[in-house]
């Protein structure tokens, strides 16, 4: 029978188990904290930072990379041309907003999604509570989690160069009106482009001439009984998209 292992291989600090698996807690775990890098790398898109070059820099907490500098880089990797390039996806990195920020640092159950549903109802990482976590629809182990890591770890990662800020997503909401495209459009080269803009713009698109429809698109010409339908009821009639959504700047 083989017996799990009671501590960590790479920095010998006690294993924890936590849903069937081993975890180590060891603060200054090599081999966690550049596993934790590598997870804040990849979700902020930092090309260049792959396992072997934060193997290569020696770096094992988040916070270094933002200590980094060319010189540095350029010694540990052993390429000026990499080392700038990898520079540059650093600085690049530190105007992300939150809602891409605070999945970054691996806290459970706290991803994208949680991340963007509090960005609905709050501005900044600083108006972060319990009250606002039950707002914004979080469950109870996913708000304590992110509460204990505010209190506990957030300190440390505070002076690290992002505003820490929440990006509003666009609204999908029908600001606009409802708008109903019927037929082959002219005006775009596909309807899921077109439907994509309008979205943007603020209106909700429907494949059906629904009651809420105010709008209908139709480039073909013809005067189908949907276009008949809608005129009767006294929605607009659009004849090309594209010089609809010109006219709404």
């Amino acid at each position: 029978m083989i017996k799990p292992p009671t501590n960590c291989p790479s920095c010998d600090y006690p294993l924890e188990w936590s849903n069937d698996t081993l975890y180590c807690r060891g603060p200054d775990c090599t081999a966690t904290g550049q596993k934790r890098i590598e997870h804040f790398a990849k979700t902020l898109k930092i090309k260049g930072l792959g396992p072997a070059a934060i193997e290569k820099l020696d770096i094992n907490r988040i916070e270094e990379i933002y200590e980094l500098d060319i010189a540095y880089i350029t010694i540990r990797l052993g390429s000026a041309k990499i080392a700038v390039k990898l520079f540059e996806e650093i600085i690049k990195s530190e105007k992300e907003p939150l809602n891409t920020v605070l999945p970054a640092f691996g806290i459970s159950l706290i991803g994208k999604t949680a991340s963007d549903k509090l960005s609905k109802v709050c501005e900044s990482i600083f108006d972060i509570d319990a009250d606002i976590c039950k707002e914004a629809g979080l469950g109870e182990k996913a708000t304590s989690n992110l509460i204990a890591w505010l209190d506990s770890d957030f300190d440390k990662y505070s002076h690290l160069p992002f505003n820490f800020e929440f990006e509003k997503s666009k609204s999908t909401s029908s600001d606009r009106g409802t708008i109903c495209i019927t037929g082959k459009l002219s005006s775009f080269k596909t309807k899921a482009e077109a439907t994509k803009i309008l979205v943007e713009l603020g209106f909700k698109v429907k494949d059906s001439l629904t009651k809420d429809v105010t709008i209908l698109v139709n480039e073909s010409g013809r005067e189908t009984d949907k276009t008949l339908k809608a005129r009767a009821s006294g929605v607009t009639i659009v004849d090309n998209l594209q010089t609809f959504i010109g006219e709404l700047n």
